[in-house]
């Protein structure tokens, strides 16, 4: 992808801001103390009267309309007062992302964000020494129809657009020709081929209106050939799509507590009743010994173990993400119907509340009301690496649970309600939504959904196997050419199977 030429020097960086106007904030319920950012890739550069591509077998592309600065001289500990003097140009940017790759790279957006030609820019630049910067505009066309407005005032913005040549520059030094992406007003969602977006930055209300003119980008489809064999595939679910479309309604979902039992999003599709059996019936130590053959060894939740022995948990996962305890954060995220609530309060039947706690046992993670809970909607079980408070009440719910362990302190102590329905890490294991989560007396694993009936033959077969093996060693016999059987002992155990139809 060629830089486009009205770029004064080939950027060596483009540095873009998760959140900065307070509509965006305010749609997404969560308003950052601090900038924050992410890096993009030079080679997504596009010029204007470009086409950008949704890979088939994708579904969640959005657009963002976005302010760019471009800065004009090295920059490096400047100071706010002075940090506008170092920006050399102003223009329009679309910081275009794929959706369906957001969790895997969940924060830093690499390949969300940083494809071929998902930062278009232009078409002309504004000399930035010209322009107060809070006398800017941002405006976004969908199809000819407007839907992003914002200013640059100090009531628009959470930071002003300075601040962030200043708080970058204590880090790096900004070199002539960089690209600072200031983040995306509310309005910022799903694009579909044949769409065309519009966006321009001006500065309304002078004699001569100033403008970056409209940078024009057109949606096309693209080939989809991603190889799973070298990364991840595109994944889609509820969370992500009501993060991409900006809001739950305007991704054709219901409020939170009144889904549709029918939804057939993957990650919410109930387990076949006939593999739910097969699971039930195969130990977690046969089939972590399938997911090795498989290639994957990180399987295990570590640490984590039943309440009650004799425990059998199968379901799909539900995910949960607590971060480390900060009082502040927990003043705002901690209270009322917070993330923990609304996850026990919507799990569906069939799915298991895993829960990552970062393997932190040093205060509750879930209590008996919120077990009660998940029992009453018909949850399978639930999974943590922290602690349960409430221990012997929440045994006597007799929910599946598996933990650490107990611990009378509440949540607050250790763990700040944070986010959910993403990919998490729980006893060091990943789990996506909709991943297969099984637990026994031996501990937890995780089963990716695709591979799950094949796991589970795969196991069963293996437990029909070994237990004619024991009955062998119980008769005396050696464990050499035995276990697991070859030559004689592997005709001997075929001879067997086959004459029972196993």
């Amino acid at each position: 992808m060629a830089i486009p030429d009205i770029l004064p020097e080939k950027p060596g960086k483009i540095i873009a801001v998760h959140v900065a106007f307070e509509s965006r904030a305010a749609q997404r319920g969560r308003r950052p103390k601090q900038p924050s950012y992410f890096l993009k890739a030079t080679s997504t550069l596009a010029a204007s009267g470009s086409e950008v591509e949704r890979p088939a077998g994708t579904e969640l592309l959005a657009f963002e309309g976005e302010i760019a600065l471009i800065i004009g001289k090295s920059a490096r500990n400047v100071s706010l007062a002075d940090a506008w003097d170092y920006v050399g140009y102003v223009t329009a940017s679309n910081d275009l992302g794929l959706y369906d790759y957001k969790s895997q790279d969940k924060g830093s957006n690499t390949r969300s964000k940083s494809r071929d030609g998902y930062t278009p820019i232009g078409p002309e630049l504004l000399d930035a020494s010209a322009i107060d910067p809070a006398t800017l505009r941002l405006r976004t066309w969908v199809n000819g129809d407007v839907v992003q407005e914002d200013g640059t005032t100090e009531k628009d913005l959470i930071f002003p657009l300075a601040q962030f040549v200043a708080d970058l520059s204590q880090h790096m030094t900004l070199e002539p020709g960089d690209i600072i992406l200031t983040g995306t007003p509310r309005g910022s969602s799903v694009i579909v081929p044949g769409d065309v977006v519009e966006v321009e930055v001006d500065v309304p209300g002078t004699e001569t209106t100033m403008s970056s003119g409209r940078l024009r980008t057109t949606v096309v489809e693209g080939p989809g050939e991603f190889n799973a064999e070298v990364g991840s595939l595109p994944h889609t679910d509820d969370k992500l799509r009501e993060d991409a479309f900006g809001d739950r309604e305007s991704a054709g979902l219901p409020p939170v507590g009144q889904e549709d039992s029918d939804n057939t999003a993957e990650s919410e599709q109930a387990l076949p009743a006939e593999l739910v059996d097969k699971l039930k019936k195969t130990p977690t130590a046969g089939l972590s010994a399938q997911l090795r053959k498989h290639g994957i060894n990180q399987s295990v939740f570590e640490g984590v173990y039943p309440q009650t022995k004799g425990t059998k948990l199968v379901g799909r996962a539900r995910t949960l993400r607590f971060v480390a305890g900060r009082e502040d954060l927990f003043t705002k995220h901690g209270g009322g119907l917070n993330e923990q609530k609304k996850v026990f309060d919507t799990v569906r039947e069939g799915e298991v509340i895993v829960i990552e706690g970062r393997q932190e046992p040093g205060s509750g993670t879930l209590g008996d009301i919120l077990a009660l809970r998940a029992q009453t909607r018909g949850a399978a079980g639930v999974v943590t690496d922290g602690g349960v408070r409430d221990y012997e009440a929440v045994r006597e719910i007799g929910l599946p649970v598996f933990t650490q362990g107990a611990h009378p302190c509440v949540l607050g102590r250790k763990h700040v309600p944070w986010d959910s329905d993403i990919a998490i890490s729980c006893g060091n294991a990943t789990v996506v939504p909709g991943d297969v989560i099984v637990g026994d007396d031996d501990g937890v694993i995780v089963i990716p959904r695709e591979l799950a009936e094949e796991i589970a033959d795969g196991a069963l077969a293996k437990e029909h196997e070994d237990e004619w093996v024991a009955g062998r060693v119980a008769e005396g016999a050696s464990l050499d050419g035995l276990f697991p059987p070859t030559g004689e002992n592997k005709k001997a155990y075929q001879q067997f199977r086959d004459s029972e139809g196993a």
